[in-house]
């Protein structure tokens, strides 16, 4: 696939999670994923958009992750058609142990489905490594501990700490865990037993990683047969508690935490309203890493080409300047009622803010735009011209989209938020086509929500006139004007919604699948506490959404013929 923006695309986001497949064992895998762009391809779509699959955390959030280079295990297929080592037997009988239907329905029950992930998983590489294994696999791991040692021994020696201590925060370790030197003078003390079982948990990570990798390639393979370009991600950050900053540390500014300052459109719990999202991922040390040309990054940004047509860059902004917190999102509480001057002395004389400089002076912002060039660059020669997309909303300055577009990489659409001087809505036929557009993210509400809260506020006679107002501006981008406001969301309305995006100029438009059926449900609420965030699973496999969402589904496909968007072969 050869990606032009003379040839528009259509495309569909949805989380690898959120998907369910005719082998479904509790959360989205490569599987379901092939699934999900067989479906979009017969429809139509030409393009199909996930969240990161690297390894997570504890909170299993996609943008919080462990390794910038391991896939997360649970993203495996672990029936035996897509894991050779796993007999059927041994894969029955491992199932009957676990309560698969209890898995399949509702959300996703993260820490159920990873023990049973990682139990099918130990059991197929105990038949590799008593090498029964087919001897072309055999030889094909081989090559990949080659290949890939300079990322995947540490990683494998790292996750297997993690096992050895049962948690991954890194800081309840023991010292003569908290460096690789450190690790491999503990190993080599401890006791033959010991030694043999810790030398095993670290090829067993590796094995996860190679079949992880192999099913990675056959999604790419099974994308490109379909004519369908896949889209991943690659997060702003890595967590503070990552392979990464264990074995390169100083690449890394760990004395600070990264994040979002305020918006309004994030209200969801008073600190993030206050001081905006603290992420808590560490800062790059951006002239630490230019000592070896930016090599994390070359190897991070190739791995990820070898199986994604596009890599959307997670908040682009991040890498002109970064907004940081002085303080560990675990304090977060301890510093939402306070004023600034209080939050300044408790946080030993800082405050969050952008680092490495804000934009007050004019000599700051060129400094800004020079540095976010010069990593785009760097990116571009890691990925090849119009591979990239940025994901370059929030507080946007001035130089940001010129650099973007001056590179020649998309940024992000949003009709709501593309504003006229005079705050009308910039129509999307004026879009630049080096753009993808879209109505949500994933961390925004989908439009049936937006919609929903819009007549609401209708009913309340302080708020009405700015909701209509909102509601005439969204079907008039949609040149369906003639609607009456306020209505509910009906048929109509949707319709409008669907081909008002697939009309624009943008090179790429995306429906959150959510924004394609219809739904009301969220996958992810900024700032939100609680453990419900990316759990949230689509009713049905992508063969039954056909009898679910009928009218949905034919007025996406007429759109697509209508707008042009339809699938490279299909016209």
């Amino acid at each position: 696939m050869d990606p032009t923006p003379e040839i528009k695309l259509a495309g569909i986001l949805a989380p690898l999670s959120a998907l369910r497949g005719r082998g479904d064992l509790g959360v989205g895998d490569t599987a379901a994923l092939v699934e999900f762009a067989s479906w979009a391809a017969a429809k139509g779509f030409g393009l199909v958009q996930i969240l990161p699959v690297n390894e997570t955390g504890s909170d299993h959030g996609p943008y919080n992750i462990v390794s910038s280079m391991a896939y997360e295990p649970s993203t495996i297929t672990t029936t035996p058609t897509w894991l050779p080592e796993l007999s059927q037997q041994a894969f029955d009988e491992i199932c009957a142990r676990h309560d698969i239907a209890e898995l399949r329905e509702g959300p996703v029950k993260y820490a159920a489905v990873k023990a049973l992930k990682n139990d099918l998983l130990a059991a197929a590489f105990r038949v590799f490594r008593s090498r029964k294994s087919d001897r072309v696999r055999v030889r094909a791991y081989a090559k990949f501990e080659r290949d890939e040692a300079d990322w995947l021994g540490p990683y494998s020696v790292f996750r297997a700490l993690v096992a050895w201590n049962a948690t991954g925060v890194t800081t309840g370790w023991p010292t003569e865990h908290r460096s690789p030197a450190a690790a491999e003078d503990w190993e080599a003390g401890l006791s033959a037993d010991d030694r043999k079982r810790f030398r095993d948990l670290v090829r067993f990570y590796r094995y996860v990683q190679w079949v992880a990798r192999m099913q990675w390639k056959t999604v790419r393979a099974a994308c490109d047969k379909l004519g369908v370009a896949l889209v991943g991600d690659i997060p702003v950050g890595v967590s503070i508690h990552s392979a990464d900053v264990w074995n390169s540390p100083e690449i890394f500014d760990l004395s600070l935490s990264s994040g979002a300052p305020p918006e309004k459109v994030f209200k969801s719990d008073p600190f993030t309203e206050k001081w905006g999202q603290n992420w808590g991922f560490p800062l790059y040390d951006w002239q630490a890493m230019s000592h070896d040309n930016f090599a994390w990054w070359r190897r991070r940004l190739g791995a990820a080409c070898e199986v994604f047509h596009f890599l959307r860059v997670d908040h682009a902004l991040g890498f002109f300047r970064i907004y940081s917190f002085p303080w560990r999102p675990e304090d977060n509480d301890r510093f939402t009622d306070l004023t600034p001057d209080e939050a300044r002395a408790l946080a030993g004389g800082r405050l969050p803010g952008f680092v490495a400089r804000d934009d007050s002076s004019e000599e700051n912002r060129e400094r800004n735009r020079l540095q976010g060039e010069m990593l785009f660059r760097i990116f571009l020669e890691a990925t090849g011209t119009h591979r990239l997309i940025a994901e370059d909303l929030g507080e946007v300055a001035p130089y940001v989209r010129p650099v973007l577009q001056a590179l020649e990489v998309p940024g992000f659409k949003i009709p709501q938020w593309e504003r006229n001087p005079d705050g009308s809505m910039i129509p999307g036929s004026e879009y630049q086509r080096l753009s993808l557009a879209t109505f949500a993210t994933h961390d925004h509400p989908p439009v049936k929500k937006t919609w929903d809260d819009l007549l609401a506020d209708c009913t309340d006679p302080a708020k009405r006139e700015p909701a209509e107002r909102e509601m005439r501006e969204l079907l008039d981008f949609c040149g369906a004007g003639g609607l009456p406001v306020p209505q509910p969301f009906s048929s109509e309305v949707h319709a409008a919604l669907i081909r008002g995006l697939f009309a624009c100029n943008s090179w790429i438009a995306v429906h959150q699948i959510t924004d394609l059926f219809g739904l009301a449900e969220r996958f992810n609420i900024p700032g939100a506490v609680g453990d419900k965030n990316w759990t949230t699973r689509i009713a049905g496999t992508p063969p039954e959404w056909d009898a679910a969402y009928p009218a949905q589904i034919e007025t996406a496909v007429a759109a697509l013929a209508e707008t042009g968007r339809l699938r490279p072969g299909m016209d």
